[in-house]
């Protein structure tokens, strides 16, 4: 039996994630469960217990935004063709890392396809 589809994220979800990833980058205590959700389930980032804990290792400025930027390539999911099971979903996580690239005024990459 094939797995249930993954829907993708909503305009208005996206929207919310990447205005607290943003805030968070400037000030990681602006970091609500929305954007930490998103952040600690993206590809590269360091498993942390609980939300406190990412904020805590997060602290210094920049060290956020240093690793958002170290783990672009692990978020462009490009290892997912269109047609395949969770395309449309791993898409919109990777359009949330470029909108937040873009909004820190970091080159973004583009689709791959």
């Amino acid at each position: 039996m094939p797995n249930k589809p993954i829907l993708p994220l909503t305009k208005a979800m996206q929207d919310r994630i990447v205005a607290n990833v943003l805030k968070a980058c400037n000030d990681i205590t602006a970091l609500n469960s929305t954007g930490y959700n998103f952040l600690y389930l993206a590809s590269g980032f360091i498993a942390h217990y609980s939300r406190a804990g990412f904020m805590d290792y997060y602290r210094i400025p920049g060290t956020l935004t240093l690793d958002i930027t170290r783990n672009v390539s692990a978020n462009m999911w490009t290892n997912f063709r269109p047609g395949e099971q969770h395309y449309d979903y791993y898409m919109s996580k990777a359009e949330v890392y470029r909108r937040i690239l873009k909004g820190l005024g970091l080159e973004c990459p583009t689709t791959a396809y």
